[in-house]
Order: C-alpha cells, then structure tokens, then sequence
C-alpha cells in the first residue's frame, strides 16, 4: 500500500488526524527507473530530503484516539502536499512541485519524460492519496462535526540549497499556521509549551502553511489544521541519518503537544463557536 492508516486506541476516538506525509524512503523500481541519479547519489538525496522518523515522532496520537495518515513512498516519488497542477504550485518553480524533476541543489532528479507520464504518476500516487486523506476528514466531520489536522513534520538544521531564505537563524520548533484553518488558540497552545522547555519557536520560518485536502481548503472553517515542524539535530544525527538519544525526548514532546491541542479547553470552545 502507498499510504497506511491507523486508527486511534481510544474509544471514542477524537477528531484528530495525524498526517506524515514525508517519513519514508521506498522508491518503486519503475519510479526508480526514471531518476537520473546513480545509487550514492539517491542514498544522499534521500538523507537530505526526508522527514526522518516523523511517523515515529507523532504516533504517540494513536493512544489518544487519534488517526494516523502515513506516507508510505517517499516524496521523491511524488509529493503529496504540493497542488497537482504545476501552475498553483509555488515549489514548481524549482522543480519540486507534485513531481520533482530537480534534487535539493537544483541538477535533474527525472530523464526528460512526457507529460503523460507525468500524469499517470500522479494517477498511480498523488491522487489516490488526496482522495484517501479527504475521506479520513469528511468522516471525522460527519460523525464529530470538526476536524483537526496536525501536519507532521522535520527540517534539516542548516538550509538546503533550494531553500530560499538561506540567512535567518532556525528555530528548534516552526508552526505552519493559516489563516483560515489555524485557530490562534492552537498556536498559543503549542508555543506554550514549547517556551516552557526552553525552545526556541517561530511561526512560518523556515516553512509556511499547513494541509488541509484541496476540497475543504479556505471553504470549511470546521477543518482546522497546523503544521508542527521539528529541527532534525534534536533527534538525529544529519550526516549519518542515525537516530540519537534525543528521539525520545522528542516523542515525549510531541506527544505533549498533541495531548495539549486535542484536550485544551482553547481547543474545545474553538470548535464550539465554529459550530455555533
């Protein structure tokens, strides 16, 4: 399977949904075929790109009733979170929109393809993930009248070369947050308890937004959504890839943090006025 789901622990479950969408490194051969790139090259390109551990880091959700929503291909095949159609796609524009054509320093990932190929990549990945993530919410939202979404998510400690700001000092936590869909209550929530074990905390720096499925984006405020994004050297050592002794700290964290935004009393009289 391309994605896996997993259902909360709890009973009754909550209307949380955990989403992962760049943890995993599985490449199919026939994707694996397309790539220019020699097998050093996509070992290297793989530590540099993906969000190492991140399903591990926030499956503490499950225990709270939560739904995981698990990438199980890695973003190089194609990305999940990118706009299908490379003309609404900002990240298009260096070669990583939905599918990526270009590595994280700007050389060709793919051999020249047609746009068919294109399109049957994204028939084969993108879409039936898309479809799959929004009916996990249309039913969190028919059978709890809301929805929240936690984006999951990790960034290398210095900027990769495609990144554009290459200057600002990284903070150790950044919440993609939205203007429709990202209540401040979640945000004050989570910047709390990230100032209360001394972290350091920034609002969109060094990445924006948050997901939320192309059907309900900036049409349903009951969908509400953050993204949390962890430094990688809290857990990780960058150059290897090997976890380190901080990954369980970390875990301990997020799922505080989780614990804080499903349980919060900020959280519920939210939704209250959303449905009111």
């Amino acid at each position: 399977m391309n994605f896996e789901i997993i259902a909360g622990e709890a009973t009754p479950s909550v209307p949380l949904v955990i989403h992962i969408p760049h943890s995993a490194t599985a490449i199919p051969p026939e994707v694996r075929r397309t790539f220019c790139l020699n097998d050093d090259q996509l070992r290297r390109e793989l530590l540099r790109m993906t969000d190492w551990y991140t399903d591990r880091l926030f499956h503490g959700a499950a225990a709270l009733g939560g739904t995981l929503f698990i990438n199980r291909m890695s973003r190089l095949v194609v990305d999940p979170e990118r706009f299908p159609d490379d003309r609404q796609e900002v990240m298009a524009a260096k070669g990583m929109g939905a599918v990526y054509t270009k590595t994280a320093d700007g050389q060709p990932l793919r051999r020249p393809w047609s746009p068919k190929e294109r399109t049957d990549l994204l028939d084969a990945y993108f879409h039936p993930y898309a479809q799959s993530f929004e009916a996990v919410v249309s039913r969190m939202l028919d059978r709890h009248g809301r929805c929240l979404i936690i984006d999951g998510h990790s960034f290398p400690s210095v900027p990769l070369p495609y990144e554009q700001d290459q200057e600002t000092p990284r903070p150790e936590i950044c919440l993609g947050i939205d203007d429709l869909h990202t209540p401040e209550a979640l945000v004050g929530a989570v910047e709390t308890l990230c100032v209360g074990q001394r972290l350091r905390v920034a609002r969109n720096t060094p990445f924006a937004g948050t997901y939320v499925p192309l059907r309900y984006w900036h049409r349903e405020s009951r969908v509400s959504s953050i993204m949390i994004e962890i430094r990688r050297d809290l857990y990780m050592d960058e150059e290897t890839g090997a976890e380190t002794q901080g990954l369980t700290r970390t875990q301990e964290l997020i799922a505080s943090m989780l614990e804080r935004l499903t349980k919060s009393s900020l959280l519920a009289s939210h939704f209250t006025r959303s449905n009111g």
